[in-house]
């Protein structure tokens, strides 16, 4: 080359250096307009045209209609008459008893018998009020569950104590699929119960079929509660104990000093995680779809049901009707975490009890109290996964590979309409192999974005957030409807994405937030000096990125990827509408296929996915990863 050549090639590389972070950040915000934000908008024009014409008719149609708003239909088919309407409201809530009496199957009763028995005056909850009903329950199940752990583990110290604590990160690399399966292999009717209660000569009870809002409620607990748990054990560590010795030396009981100095401080992290569970559990899907079906349909399963009817008008409303919604309680839960100080750990944190110092202590109310909710606490959260293993090695008659051998079976038939064990397998690693390729540099770039850009980067940071407040099953029309039915170009083209590039798109898209989530916090607390410095020497700013800053992060950008990869694993909302008709189904999809009709074989799959699963749990345990909402 000559040197007018290398001089030319050296300005080249220079100038790309200064605006490397800017043509990044733009190729970045050219991927989310084209791959979210314009799905998203499909969506919204679908549902807003009618043969090519503005129409507000579907909004009409589904709001005034009982059985999507219940009562309030009423209210938005005549808003005038508001006085009456809340007459009426008012009468019905003075009308409501509630029997909190806990109840259970009887040998011999064939009968359904709930749980816990709510007496209404025909009330009519209609779609989104009976989803808002089971978010709700399934919000108090998760605060219950997770304040015990949470005092436990912030209080006393134990063996395994950490373990548990990392444990805790579980719902964010669980798939909900494997979730429902898990429960299903516990409760169904050759189930590890089951299988538990005949060894005393009871059962089989019918618990799915019988109480399934039960199940699900729980299976939502199993999902929320150790994110509850965590959040509060975070608040809990960041009391300073001198406060309390303060308020105790002033004359305050340990109760009353409890409740005026501690209690205060826990309630943003609980009221956090009960808000981060509803908007969670609004939104459910594939649990509500496995164990509940449409006898509980929620808003996410109907938008289902309504795409595989074809009726994507309707499906189209419904999806922009949620997302109002869940995105109104992501801004609140938003302003509501952007109000608080963070949980910083105290100077002199509260010590820690040894939960079994000796025999008479352990014998004491509280420990007793503790032991107690440990079985709980077996039976839910490890429970379901114990029996998702045992259950693919029986069949309600003792061991058996049978489950196992049928997938082989099904394996080597190879007919084209089966759903065939291994290419589930080979789809799920190499799109999360592909996802891995997209999703981190993405969220390295807004992570650098939302770091360094001040004010500006939480505006930046909202807009990138918004996949946590847009359901996969939203998404997943978006991207049907918009990139693989294809977009008309000026001059005859068409821009189409399909099969398994729309699938991979998917799944970054989803993935990216958990990878920007581990790395913006850790940049943001590094000393801007080691940058200046390098500056100060000559490096560019792309350089101090690429050689001051990732470097020293480089612990939550594997972190990150090691989620992104969990994440794309276990996507199954968007994926099952992508992979409809088609042969890039994954080990999720491949799940919800089997559970339709041989339960057996679906809780094989599903371990092998919870094989899959706990290796990316470990990768971001043994990293140290942290994930911060």
């Amino acid at each position: 080359m000559s040197a007018t050549g290398r001089v030319a090639a050296g300005r080249v590389r220079a100038w790309l250096e200064r605006h490397a972070i800017g043509l990044t950040a733009l190729v970045t915000a050219g991927i989310l307009v084209v791959m979210l934000y314009l799905p998203v908008g499909v969506v919204f024009v679908e549902a807003v045209l009618e043969d090519g014409t503005p129409t507000l008719g579907h909004f009409a149609d589904v709001l005034t209609d009982p059985f999507y708003f219940g009562i309030l239909a009423d209210v938005f088919a005549e808003p005038l008459a508001i006085g009456t309407h809340l007459g009426s409201l008012a009468g019905w809530l003075a009308a409501i008893s509630i029997s909190l009496t806990l109840e259970y199957p009887l040998p011999g009763v064939d009968l359904p018998v709930p749980w816990l028995a709510v007496d209404t005056p025909g009330v009519r909850k209609g779609l989104f009020g009976f989803t808002a009903y089971q978010a709700a329950l399934s919000t108090v199940a998760s605060v219950v569950l997770g304040l015990p752990a949470a005092y436990v583990l912030a209080n006393y110290e134990f063996y395994g104590r950490r373990t548990l604590r990392s444990l805790t990160i579980l719902p964010f690399v669980m798939p909900g699929i494997l979730v429902a399966v898990g429960f299903y292999a516990m409760f169904g009717r050759a189930g590890t119960l089951n299988g538990l209660l005949g060894t005393v000569g009871l059962g089989p009870y019918a618990f799915i079929e019988t109480s399934p809002l039960a199940i699900v409620i729980l299976a939502h607990a199993f999902y929320n509660a150790p994110l509850v748990a965590r959040l509060t054990v975070a608040a809990w560590e960041s009391v300073d104990a001198r406060t309390v010795e303060t308020a105790r030396s002033l004359g305050a009981s340990e109760r009353r000093a409890f409740r005026d100095v501690v209690v205060p401080q826990l309630a943003p992290a609980v009221l956090t995680g009960a808000l981060l569970t509803f908007i969670f559990t609004f939104m459910t899907f594939p649990i509500v779809l496995a164990l509940g079906g449409l006898q509980l349909a929620t808003v996410e399963v109907w938008i289902y049901d309504r795409i595989q009817r074809l009726d994507y008008a309707e499906a189209a409303t419904l999806a922009i009707l949620e997302t109002i919604l869940s995105l109104g309680l992501t801004y609140a839960y938003l302003r509501y975490e952007s109000a608080q100080t963070g949980f910083a750990r105290a100077p002199s944190p509260p010590p820690k009890e040894r939960l079994v110092p000796d025999l008479r202590t352990a014998l004491s109310p509280r420990r007793l109290a503790i032991f107690g909710y440990g079985l709980v606490a077996l039976v839910l959260f490890v429970g379901p996964m114990a029996s998702l293993v045992v259950g693919g090695f029986t069949d309600g008659s003792g061991l058996t590979l049978r489950n196992y051998s049928f997938l082989l079976e099904r394996q080597l038939e190879g007919a084209s309409f089966q759903t065939l064990p291994l290419p589930a397998i080979r789809n799920s690693l190499l799109f999360g192999v592909a996802t891995l390729l997209i999703a981190v540099p993405m969220g390295v770039v807004i992570s650098v974005l939302t770091a360094r850009t001040g004010r500006s980067g939480t505006i930046v940071d909202t807009l990138a957030m918004l996949p946590l407040a847009v359901s996969g099953i939203v998404f997943g029309i978006g991207l049907l409807q918009g990139l693989v039915f294809g977009i008309p170009l000026p001059g005859g083209w068409r821009f189409q994405v399909t099969g398994a590039v729309a699938i991979v798109v998917a799944h970054a898209v989803a993935a990216y937030p958990f990878v920007t989530r581990n790395v913006s916090p850790l940049l943001t607390n590094l000393d801007p000096a080691m940058t200046e410095s390098a500056r100060a020497l000559g490096a560019s700013r792309f350089r101090a990125l690429f050689d001051v800053e990732l470097p020293l992060v480089a612990n939550g950008i594997v972190a990150g990827a090691a989620f992104a990869f969990a994440i794309s694993i276990g996507e199954f909302s968007s994926t099952v509408i992508l992979a409809s008709g088609g042969e890039s189904y994954t080990m999720p999809v491949a799940v919800e296929r089997y559970l339709g009709r041989r339960s057996g074989p679906a809780i094989a799959m599903g371990t092998l996915l919870l094989a899959v699963t706990a290796a990316s749990f470990v990768v971001i345990d043994r990293v140290g990863g942290r994930y911060e909402l």
